[in-house]
């Protein structure tokens, strides 16, 4: 079950008569299943690239070698480039990008521990990034992470009313 924040996210994008593409890695396709509830979500739902492979991220979404060396695939520069080629793929309204690590076992380190998010998008044209840190199980990281980006949106789409 969607939690509120994301059923009124939807509610506001539908309203507004706008569109919304994702590109996810680390939620692995949750970001849209959880959008994908909701009633009526076919006139807000462009689509989504589940890219969790570096194979993909490149393939589709236009991230280097060059980038995934120097700055690892969980990272904010990668997740902007998902972000770009998401943009080419899916023309959407919003467009949100999300890598990072709800567990352990990918590129963590004291700087970027484990609950370590990264999100990029673009609000019509406008670019807008978060980074955020939540400390719990990976579901929860996950679903919290969720939460934080649709609320993010929501104060969005409040400032440009």
């Amino acid at each position: 079950m969607p939690s509120d924040i994301v059923i009124d996210c939807s509610h506001t994008l539908k309203d507004r008569k706008l569109t919304i593409a994702f590109a996810e890695s680390v939620t692995a396709g949750k970001v849209i299943s959880e959008f994908a509830l909701i009633p009526n979500c076919g006139s807000v739902l462009n689509g989504s690239i589940v890219c969790y492979d570096v194979s993909v991220k490149k393939s589709l979404l236009g991230v280097t070698d060059e980038m995934i060396e120097q700055f690892t695939p969980e990272s904010a520069e990668v997740t902007e480039q998902l972000a770009i080629g998401l943009r080419k793929l899916i023309p959407s309204d919003v467009i949100v990008a999300v890598t990072g690590l709800a567990a352990p076992g990918g590129s963590e380190t004291e700087e970027k521990p484990v609950g370590t998010m990264f999100v990029h998008g673009f609000f019509k044209d406008k670019p807008w990034k978060l980074r955020l840190y939540i400390d719990d199980e990976p579901e929860q990281v996950i679903l919290k992470a969720i939460d934080e980006i649709a609320n993010y949106l929501l104060k969005e789409l409040a400032v440009s009313a």
